[in-house]
């Protein structure tokens, strides 16, 4: 076997940082919402010392750590990184038979990640390259709509958005206190301040009951949306798929799904026009590659929704039906500071880099001031 591909270690830490908005006097802590605070930085070192790296989002992500540690690194170490579904294999029975999300799939992501990282350096391929290669641009649509903006400065901020290449805006809905009709109002002052030929996205993270989200739609159903993202309470398939029948404003969700079969349960019970699989939450690469191979079956695209475009444009390039990335300023932030020549938009698209694995380079003197301290 040869060593440059077989697990010795896992490395992996909490880490916090502070943000910068465009327009915002004061900086943000976390990156996006009060919960977002903490996120996993996993590096894989084989027995040759090659090493991968992997970044999983907030969620309980000192638990995270402990299970990759404890719990996963002794079931793989010795394994080949180019053997996933063998990898993954021993992590679903061991740990995790009864097929739960969450804390395991998160820790599973950041493993994945670093793996194919390393495959990819290994055959001097990206990551998009080994998942198919099928193009080298992806389109990137900017979330930029957070709630502390009051209408004038949303606006202003659009335009600047629009102004630096974007042909896509996120908004953030179902946060403010005015309800339902304040997005409303959000959303149109968007649309009146960059025309009829940008994309407009809306985001509920989870928090509408169906009622609120079917009051939002039919205020906003003449702005022409392109989607409407996570709309309900625990993305719940059958109440989604009646949302969707009751708008013609595309509905998009699973992006916090931690596997296939509960993205497979939006797509068999029509919930969704889009499919959103996240390597970084869902299991990695391995698990994001047959969700979007189930999306194809069904003639749907899958676009990237809950941050992490280092990670996930490689998806978005290497599937057939991959579409947009999600510029998210906040995540953004992250990937700025800890990498030092992470690819920009320009004119609204990415263009992949050739080197290989994903193609990032760690600056470790910021994973270092970043860390949270055990």
């Amino acid at each position: 076997m040869d060593a440059s591909f077989v697990i010795k270690d896992i490395r992996a830490s909490v880490h916090t940082i502070s943000i910068q908005i465009p327009l915002l006097s004061e900086k943000i802590a976390g990156f996006g919402r009060e919960e977002q605070t903490e996120f996993v930085f996993c590096e894989v070192e084989t027995a040759a010392g090659v090493t991968g790296i992997g970044m999983t989002g907030q969620f309980l992500p000192h638990a995270v750590v402990e299970t990759l540690h404890t719990h996963i690194l002794p079931l793989v170490r010795g394994m080949d990184v180019r053997d996933v579904e063998a990898v993954h294999s021993r992590v679903w029975w061991k740990l995790n038979a009864r097929a739960m999300t969450g804390v395991i799939s998160s820790a599973l992501s950041c493993l994945d990640i670093a793996m194919w990282d390393i495959h990819g350096k290994g055959v001097d391929r990206t990551i998009a390259g080994l998942l198919g290669g099928a193009r080298k641009n992806v389109p990137a649509y900017c979330t930029f709509g957070f709630p502390q903006y009051d209408l004038d400065l949303l606006a202003e901020a659009a335009k600047l958005h629009v102004a630096n290449g974007f042909k896509g805006l996120k908004l953030v809905v179902a946060v403010d206190k005015g309800g339902w009709r304040e997005d409303a109002r959000r959303v149109r002052k968007v649309r009146d301040a960059v025309g009829d030929d940008i994309d407009i996205m809306i985001d509920a993270n989870y928090l509408f009951n169906p009622v609120q989200a079917k009051q939002l739609c039919r205020a906003i159903e003449d702005c022409n949306i392109t989607w409407f993202e996570e709309p309900l309470h625990q993305n719940d398939a059958r109440a989604m798929h009646d949302l969707r029948r009751s708008t013609r404003i595309p509905i998009a969700g699973g992006q916090n799904e931690g596997h296939r079969w509960r993205l497979r349960e939006l797509v068999e019970k029509h919930a969704v026009d889009i499919l959103q699989p996240n390597c970084c939450f869902n299991g990695g690469y391995t698990e994001t590659r047959k969700a979007a191979h189930l999306a194809q079956a069904y003639n749907l695209p899958i676009a990237n929704g809950g941050g992490w475009p280092l990670f996930n444009m490689h998806t978005m390039a290497g599937l057939m039906n991959g579409w947009y990335v999600e510029w998210h300023l906040g995540i953004v932030s992250i990937g700025e500071a800890f990498f030092k020549d992470a690819p920009v938009p320009v004119n609204g698209e990415i263009t992949l880099s050739d080197k290989p694995g994903l193609g990032l380079t760690v600056d470790y003197d910021a994973v270092r001031s970043t860390r949270v301290k055990p």
